[in-house]
């Protein structure tokens, strides 16, 4: 059976790539997606990274992978990083015409913003630009993020304007371009003690143009049979339920118990939980790795130190699924049906958030401060410092670094053991602030 079905996704695969369908564009409007003929946009995706480098310039493996993601009932891929310089057409059609969509981070791991010092200038905002030149002109761009995971610790709210100026520019840049308004927004560590304050943070003022278009968060909480409540995504709801930007998951799916069954995507999609809220999730994640979370391997693993694998995997060829995690995820999204509201009878209705004051130890950013400029570095809210535009890029270390750099880097493995690391961390946190 597994014979017969890979020789008929090689098959599909195997169609020209060249022909392209059509696939209408997604704005953020309110606290909603919705697709350019009008019909409410919910991410049901994958995270995509299958090498450091750029997994979208290979046409014939993206056709292979687009192939098997459609019969998995994607519409979405995530992908940390890219070459803004490479040739993606082919990658974005294969994509395109199985009708899935891209978000992709601008950042890279030497332009990222980092809460250890926190800096916004030239470098950054021109490496910023050159993706979003390259990936604005597909249709199937949904949207990019300026940063992942950036604030892990409360030291590191000082960091939160940055995120906020880079969308700010970014923003500007795209529209003095004559873009269409591809939508800017952050994917957030799952931090409880920091996760209400920087939620509220990013969409706080009532200047749009310098707030994000949509937030995501990187959650783990539900864990095997877990629940609604037990697994603490009824507080999500409670904190997102009057947002007044497009809120999902840009990560989840925990696997400490496995298999992984995913119920929780049904409370996602569920109307009377988070569905009339949250637009979706995003699945960690595609590949079979060490860390497990992989949803398709590319054959038997190999020594670390082979040519035709990274880190004893083999990343190319014809996927295949990963028993019973894929079909377990195929099941439970063929199964939900969330509610929709068409743009034409949509009226945002959300306010933005009051901005937080600053709650010490917790939170360091007091209330609408003024945000960074280019060539700023510092701490905004007391004593910023001005550096020179176009300064030499910071590099992540400490807890920003493990963080982000390998929930960014899919062939370097330990994703899952930084990920729990972060979270229990968050956990740790809030429980000292309770006290």
């Amino acid at each position: 059976m597994l014979s017969k079905f890979v020789a008929t996704a090689t098959l599909v695969a195997g169609l020209a790539i060249s022909s392209v369908s059509a696939i209408s564009n997604i704005t953020a409007v309110g606290s909603k997606f919705f697709t350019g003929d009008g019909n409410q946009f919910f991410i049901k995706g994958v995270a995509y990274q299958l090498t450091d480098d750029d997994p979208l310039t290979d046409g014939n493996q993206c056709q292979l992978d687009a192939s098997l993601m459609k019969t998995l009932g994607a519409n979405t891929i995530r992908v940390y990083h890219v070459d803004p310089t490479a040739d993606h057409s082919a990658c974005m059609t294969a994509f395109a015409n199985a009708g899935i969509y891209l978000f992709v981070d601008l950042d890279t791991f030497t332009t990222a913003i980092t809460q250890d010092d926190p800096h916004w200038n030239q470098t950054q905002l021109t490496a910023f630009e050159k993706v979003l030149d390259e990936f604005q002109q597909y249709d199937n761009t949904a949207g990019v993020f300026v940063g992942n995971e950036i604030l892990t610790m409360p030291n590191g709210s000082d960091a939160a304007p940055y995120i906020k100026a880079a969308a700010r520019d970014v923003k500007a840049y795209r529209d003095s371009k004559g873009y269409r308004p591809v939508p800017v927004g952050y994917s957030a560590a799952d931090i409880a003690a920091l996760r209400p304050m920087l939620q509220n943070y990013v969409a706080c003022g009532t200047n749009s143009s310098e707030n994000l278009d949509f937030f995501s968060l990187n959650a783990y909480e539900w864990c095997g049979d877990s629940s609604y409540t037990a697994s603490g995504y009824s507080q999500l709801e409670m904190n997102a339920t009057s947002y007044p930007i497009p809120i999902f998951l840009s990560e989840t799916g925990c696997n400490t118990n496995p298999p992984r069954t995913f119920q929780d995507q049904v409370a996602i999609f569920d109307p009377t939980d988070m569905g009339q809220t949250w637009s979706g999730a995003i699945i960690y994640e595609w590949i079979e790795e060490t860390n497990n979370y992989g949803l398709v391997s590319y054959g038997a693993t190999v020594a670390a130190t082979a040519t035709q694998g990274v880190g004893g995997f083999i990343r190319s060829g014809t996927p295949m699924p990963v028993s019973p995690d894929f079909s377990n995820l195929q099941s439970v999204w063929s199964s939900v049906s969330p509610s929709a509201v068409q743009m034409s009878a949509y009226s945002p209705s959300n306010t933005p958030p009051p901005c937080p004051a600053m709650t010490s130890g917790i939170w360091l950013v007091d209330g609408n401060v003024k945000l960074p400029t280019l060539g700023q570095s510092g701490n905004v809210a007391t004593s910023a410092t001005a550096a020179p535009t176009g300064s030499g890029t910071g590099t992540a270390t400490g807890s920003a670094a493990s963080a982000t750099a390998t929930k960014k880097s899919s062939a370097s493995g330990g994703k899952e053991i930084v990920g729990m690391s972060v979270g229990l961390a968050g956990v740790m946190l809030a429980f000292v602030w309770w006290l």
